[in-house]
């Protein structure tokens, strides 16, 4: 429900869900729940299964591979096998390093992609702020206590779908 205080012309033009000195948002819900971090979540949750499949499919390799050199360690001479072995090993490391920073690179472009969520929704904030007279927005799960009136987190989704929409057309971060 939106209200409009009556008054001087500065308070007439204060339109907001509440008129309070303080907002609370919470930050979590606000991207999960906005068409931008519904789009984005869903487009990592696609990239992140796309890695473990890859993972997945390595392992399997990797298991054959260790399976071939398990069986061939009967025929070889112990100093063949301890090469093929060493090797074997460092492919595994090396392997297992590259498949770690492709993970750690997914999640660096999700929190990217967060970051640019904020920035774009920080105008729209600072309008809420603006309508309801609030000096602060805090976040919702760093109080103990509250009134659920001054939480403006459906407010804020609502106009970030309106503005900004998926956020397809967002920078890259």
């Amino acid at each position: 429900m939106w209200l409009c205080i009556a008054g001087s012309d500065a308070q007439a033009q204060r339109i907001g869900p509440i008129q309070s000195p303080i907002l609370t948002i919470d930050s979590e819900r606000l991207f999960s729940e906005s068409a931008f971090g519904q789009r984005v979540v869903s487009e990592f949750e696609e990239r992140g299964a796309e890695l473990a499949a890859e993972n997945r499919r390595i392992e399997e390799e990797l298991s054959l591979e260790e399976k071939d050199l398990t069986e061939k360690r009967a025929t070889m001479p112990a100093p063949e096998f301890r090469e093929l072995a060493d090797a074997f090993d460092e492919k595994v490391q090396v392997t297992r390093r590259t498949q770690d920073a492709k993970t750690r690179d997914l999640n660096v472009a999700l929190e990217g992609r967060r970051v640019v969520f904020l920035n774009a929704a920080a105008p729209i904030l600072e309008q809420l702020m603006r309508e309801a007279g609030a000096a602060v927005i805090l976040e919702r799960r760093s109080i103990f206590l509250s009134s659920n009136a001054i939480d403006v987190t459906r407010t804020a989704i609502d106009r970030l779908d309106t503005v900004l929409g998926d956020g397809s057309d967002a920078p890259e971060q």
